[in-house]
């Protein structure tokens, strides 16, 4: 892959590059060439901001089971590395689209659209993830957003400095992983957040992500106080994840709609935590706004 493989598209104040294959946005730069995004150092993870779908996180023992019969699928799904079409682009938007075929319909056999647009305002990137149901029978699926941000931001604060603030306080327990399996364990744990205020540590993520299941919130901020902040907007999204290989200089802010199978789930796929299910015709919209609040 090569730079003029990548879709570039920009205000001329924030500039975005996305990757067709996956639709993955790899690199958020404002006027300045400041980057937003993870470095993707090999050491840690090489991954950017994957789209998962049909599932977030993963299945027990990489199957799932639809009316008795047995699929397997890897953790997050097919459409990170599946290359999407361009449908439509112009200087500040562009709209990708991945539909079924015979590879997809071997391990997920249902007909779908996944469009995923992007689009930048000033110094906002609007994405919207749009699912539809162009088949004759039910579509059950999972979607998330996978963004691995740069920590520090650039702008000179240190990163033990940076905080996430949620819209919300958030009280409620979290879930954890078996990092073994990828499993979600069945026992909730203590929130990290003090009020609605956490403070991420790479201590936090040596047993994996950190997991709300029930988010109060719908939009959040990362940044230093006094310094650079992205503010994250997640109107359509229940769920939460937030993750990084523990001293990687990125987090990942992740917005779901679903997440891993419960440890030693084998129930029919429909019965997924997190699973949604569209009628033939229908189709299900998730909009993710990262917007650069700067320092300057």
């Amino acid at each position: 892959m090569t730079d003029m493989d990548f879709t570039t598209i920009s205000s001329g104040d924030l500039t975005a590059r996305i990757n067709p294959l996956g639709a993955e946005l790899w690199s958020l730069a404002d006027r300045q060439g400041r980057e937003y995004m993870t470095d993707a150092d090999p050491a840690f993870w090489t991954g950017h901001a994957p789209l998962l779908f049909p599932i977030v996180g993963a299945l027990n023992g990489d199957s799932y089971r639809i009316d008795g019969r047995e699929y397997e699928l890897k953790k997050h799904g097919f459409a990170r590395r599946s290359p999407f079409e361009v449908v439509e682009a112009g200087a500040d938007h562009v709209l990708f689209r991945l539909t079924d075929g015979e590879a997809t319909r071997e391990v997920y056999p249902f007909a779908f659209v996944l469009d995923i647009a992007f689009r930048i305002e000033g110094a906002s990137l609007h994405m919207e993830a749009r699912v539809s149901n162009p088949g004759d029978e039910p579509l059950p699926f999972s979607f998330g957003f996978h963004p691995a941000f740069a920590w520090p931001l650039p702008g000179g604060a240190a990163k033990a400095d940076h905080v996430i603030a949620f819209e919300q306080g958030e009280p409620q327990p979290i879930r954890r992983i078996e990092p073994a399996s990828g499993l979600v364990l069945p026992e909730p744990v203590a929130t990290p957040v003090e009020g609605h205020l956490l403070c991420p540590d790479p201590a936090q993520f040596e047993a994996d992500a950190l997991i709300w299941d029930r988010l109060s919130s719908r939009s959040l901020t990362f940044g230093a106080p006094g310094g650079t902040q992205l503010a994250i907007a997640f109107p359509d999204t229940p769920m939460l994840g937030i993750w990084q290989k523990p001293g990687a200089a990125y987090l990942c802010i992740e917005p779901w709609q679903g997440i891993a199978d419960p440890l030693g789930f084998n129930g029919d796929f429909r019965a997924k935590p997190g699973v949604i299910t569209l009628q033939p015709g229908e189709s299900r919209s998730f909009r993710m706004d990262v917007a650069v609040l700067s320092a300057d």
